[in-house]
């Protein structure tokens, strides 16, 4: 059997995303061993806004619909009933209704019906008594009116106004179906699901355990026993790891270049594939003096040299693009003439910086007199390592950056007084200057006992 290196934003579905991947006969049994990047808060997907929420938890649970997990990208055609057998847009697009599949049973043995529908949005609302702690999310739902349970097996969602790309919220992982009868705070500990696997424990700074889930309404899955996710947050350990045979399976996004280059020279029997991350490095700034200025936000962008973040983090394998996923793999890339022409989208970095630091001493700032900042960056190498590269970039402007090392929740970022704060892209409505920076990650997986088919077909 072969060990296997791709990327992807659900394991469960990495080996579908390899082009010419042998198909192997499909067998019962085995536990998947994947080491994780982090440990999460908690086990709730609502209230914790990353993968390492979702990436161990999605298969406990399932979602009204979801993206064909047999198509390598994501698009308003090709999402695909999950829980609901079909649904119907009304004529004026502000009503959305689905039916629900029959005979589903939430993990504790209770019927799932269109009741746990309305509580689910009613909860990510505000609407129930019991709140979420976070609700790391909460924009997406702006436009929803209400959930209405017409039937047992029927939901319609009422929108303010038509949103045709309403139901690609609804398709993504971060929008599972969640059970009226429990409550959130139990849901963060012990979260209950209708999805192929169980929920078994979650040991912090230890390891996350799921289990088959024996009366799945999909005959005969899933394949594997159950998923073991190691936690791990040093990269390097990790990955030797991996090399030694500890773990069948890496973490997705955390396998960079360079390491894919150990991988291979140690582990010649991999098999590897490397794609572009669809995560967008976003730098938010606040709004809060001086960077209530925009010409000084301007400044900030233009000394951006967006290539070397490729060059450094992705030796060179990776997109310059704006908010949008670049071109091809998005279908909402900007063309690459009209990105250009934006602030620091020049390909003359030098041209580009001289007229930000002709900005920056309108400003009052220069040799002299430097502007201190602090970057606020999650304790994870693929946050960190970008942080560290701005922080050197903004020298040529005379902003002095100090990098701080946190673990802020999604909801609540810690802002600064005159702080920049570089996260992930969220729903966050603050003052961005946008530069997606398609990188191209990898992640692994290897083959002992389990059958690569069965990975493949434990997908809900």
């Amino acid at each position: 059997m072969k060990r296997i290196i791709g990327m992807v934003g659900a394991i469960s579905l990495a080996v579908l995303l390899l082009p010419g991947a042998p198909a192997w006969a499909q067998k019962q049994g085995g536990v998947l061993r994947v080491y994780h990047r982090d440990s999460p808060a908690n086990m709730s997907i609502y209230e914790e806004g990353t993968i390492s929420v979702v990436a161990p938890m999605m298969g406990v649970f399932n979602n009204l619909v979801v993206f064909d997990p047999n198509q390598t990208q994501n698009r308003l055609d090709n999402i695909v009933p999950d829980l609901a057998e079909s649904w119907t847009l009304s004529e004026d697009g502000s009503e959305l209704t689905f039916k629900l599949r029959d005979g589903v049973k939430w993990h504790d043995s209770k019927p799932f019906t269109a009741n746990d529908v309305k509580c689910t949005w009613d909860l990510l609302q505000g609407k129930t008594q019991e709140k979420l702690r976070l609700n790391a999310r909460e924009a997406w739902w702006h436009n929803l009116d209400r959930v209405t349970a017409d039937n047992e097996r029927q939901a319609t969602f009422h929108l303010k106004r038509p949103q045709p790309s309403f139901v690609a919220l609804l398709a993504s992982g971060f929008s599972p179906l969640y059970p009226c009868h429990v409550s959130p705070a139990q849901m963060r500990q012990h979260p209950i699901g209708t999805g192929p696997y169980k929920f078994v424990e979650f040991k912090p700074n230890q390891s996350i355990k799921v289990a088959r889930n024996p009366d799945y309404w999909k005959p005969g899955k899933p394949y594997l026993d159950g998923i073991e996710y190691t936690i791990i947050p040093n990269r390097s350990t990790a990955v030797l790891a991996f090399i030694a045979g500890n773990f069948d399976m890496t973490f997705p996004y955390e396998v960079t270049v360079p390491m894919l280059k150990d991988v291979r020279s140690q582990m010649p029997q991999a098999v590897c594939d490397t794609t572009p991350l669809n995560v967008a490095p976003n730098l938010l700034i606040t709004q809060k003096p001086p960077f209530d200025n925009i010409e000084l936000r301007r400044a900030i962008a233009m000394s951006l040299d967006r290539k070397a973040f490729i060059d450094i983090l992705g030796e060179g394998q990776g997109d310059i693009g704006t908010a949008m996923l670049p071109a091809p793999e998005g279908q909402w890339a900007m063309p690459k003439e009209i990105m250009q022409k934006l602030p620091g989208y020049d390909p003359d970095i030098a041209k580009s910086r001289a007229e930000a630091q002709k900005i920056m001493q309108t400003l009052g700032y220069g040799p002299d007199k430097h502007l201190a900042v602090k970057i606020s960056a999650r304790n994870l190498a693929i946050y960190r390592d970008p942080a560290a590269i701005l922080a050197d970039q903004l020298k040529n402007i005379w902003i002095d950056a100090e990098l701080i090392s946190s673990k802020p929740r999604i909801g609540c970022p810690s802002w600064f007084a005159a702080t920049l704060s570089w996260r992930k892209a969220s729903s966050a409505a603050a003052s961005t200057t946008p530069t997606r920076i398609s990188t191209r990650t990898i992640f692994a997986i290897r083959t002992a006992t389990t059958p690569i088919a069965a990975i493949a077909s434990s997908t809900r």
